[in-house]
C-alpha cells in the first residue's frame, strides 16, 4: 500500500502530495491522528486530506485508516521466501504456497475498493449496452486474458482476448466510448500494451490497467478514462519462482467477474449458467463409458 502510494505521489496535486510525505514519514502515527492534526502537519485544509485518500483509490479517511492500519499494524502472517537450488521438496512446497498466500494477503490488506467498484461499474454498464470488452495481454499475462475472457464468456458476454501484438493494435483502433480496454501486464513495460493504452485513450474507450505500481504502464494510467488496479508482489525475476504474479492477477479478475455478475439482471443470468450446467452434465460420461444422456 505504501509503496504504490509513493509512487503515485508525481500525479498528485501538491497539496495532497504534502499528505502523502506525512503519510509515508509516519505511517503508524497517521493510521490513528484526527482529520484535523493530519491537515495541520501537512498545512492543508481537511477537505484536501479526504480528496487525497479518494486520489489514490479509497473510498475516504475511515477507508483509508483502516486498510492502513491493516498494513502497518497486522501485518502478513507470511513473508515472500525464494526458492534455493538446494531445497528439499518439503521447503519447495512451503515456500510455493506460502508466497502465494502471502501474495494474495497483502493484496486483500492494500487493496483500494474505490478503484475496482469503479472498473466493476464500467464493466457492468459496457455488457449492459452491449459494448466491447477486450482483454489485453502478452506472455504470462496472455494466460490471464484468456481466463478473463472465459468467464465474461460465462456470463453471456462477448468478450475478447487479444494477444497479439498487431492484432491488439487493429482492436485498440475499433473501441469507442462506452467500450473497455482491460490492459494486464505484470511489468508494465511491454511495447505492445503502451501503445495500446494510449490509442485506447485516444479513441475513448475506458481503461482498467492491471499492472505494478510505479511500472511504466501504471505511470500512463493518468486521467478519468484510466481505472488503475495496482497489483504489487516481491516475486524474484532473476532466479525461478512462482509465478505469484499470475495468482494474483487471476485473483483480480474473479473479483471483477464476480462483482459485474452481481450486477447483471439475475433473470437471465441465473437460468443461463443452469441451462450450462445442465448441457455440460450431457457431455460427461459414466464409469461404464456411456454418455450421461444415454437411458
Amino acid at each position: 500500500m505504501l509503496e504504490r502510494i509513493r509512487a503515485s505521489i508525481p500525479a498528485l496535486p501538491p497539496a495532497e502530495q504534502r499528505v502523502a510525505r506525512l503519510l509515508l514519514a509516519e505511517p503508524r502515527s497517521f493510521a490513528t491522528m484526527p482529520v484535523g492534526e493530519i491537515a495541520e502537519r501537512s498545512q492543508v485544509s481537511k477537505p484536501t486530506v479526504v480528496r487525497f485518500c479518494r486520489s489514490v483509490g479509497y473510498d475516504g479517511l475511515a477507508d483509508f485508516k483502516l486498510k492502513l492500519a491493516g498494513n502497518v499494524n497486522e501485518g502478513v502472517p507470511f513473508v515472500h521466501r525464494a526458492v534455493d537450488d538446494d531445497d528439499k521438496t518439503s521447503d519447495i512446497v512451503v515456500k510455493v504456497i506460502d508466497n502465494a498466500v502471502a501474495s494474495l494477503l497483502r493484496y486483500r490488506n492494500a487493496a483500494a475498493s474505490q478503484a475496482i467498484d469503479r472498473a466493476i461499474t464500467a464493466l457492468a454498464d459496457a455488457c449492459r449496452q452491449g459494448k466491447r470488452i477486450e482483454f489485453y495481454g502478452v506472455g504470462n499475462s496472455g494466460i490471464v486474458a484468456a481466463d478473463a475472457q472465459h468467464k465474461f464468456f460465462r456470463l453471456g458476454v462477448m468478450a475478447a482476448a487479444v494477444t497479439d501484438g498487431h492484432v491488439q493494435v487493429m482492436s485498440a483502433t475499433m473501441l469507442g466510448p462506452g467500450d473497455c480496454a482491460v490492459i494486464i501486464s505484470n511489468s508494465g513495460r511491454s511495447r505492445d500494451l503502451l501503445d495500446v493504452d494510449q490509442i485506447a485513450r485516444r479513441k475513448g474507450a475506458t481503461i482498467i490497467v492491471i499492472t505494478a505500481s510505479g511500472s511504466p504502464l501504471a505511470r500512463q494510467a493518468q486521467g478519468a478514462q484510466h481505472i488503475l488496479l495496482a497489483a504489487d508482489h516481491p516475486e524474484d525475476a532473476d532466479r525461478y519462482s512462482p509465478m505469484v504474479s499470475r495468482l494474483l492477477h487471476l485473483m483480480i479478475i474473479d473479483i471483477l467477474t464476480t462483482g459485474v455478475a452481481l450486477r447483471l439482471p439475475p433473470t437471465t443470468l441465473r437460468p443461463m449458467l443452469q441451462e450450462i450446467k445442465r448441457n455440460l452434465r450431457m457431455t460427461r460420461y459414466s464409469a461404464s463409458g456411456n454418455s450421461s444422456s444415454t437411458p
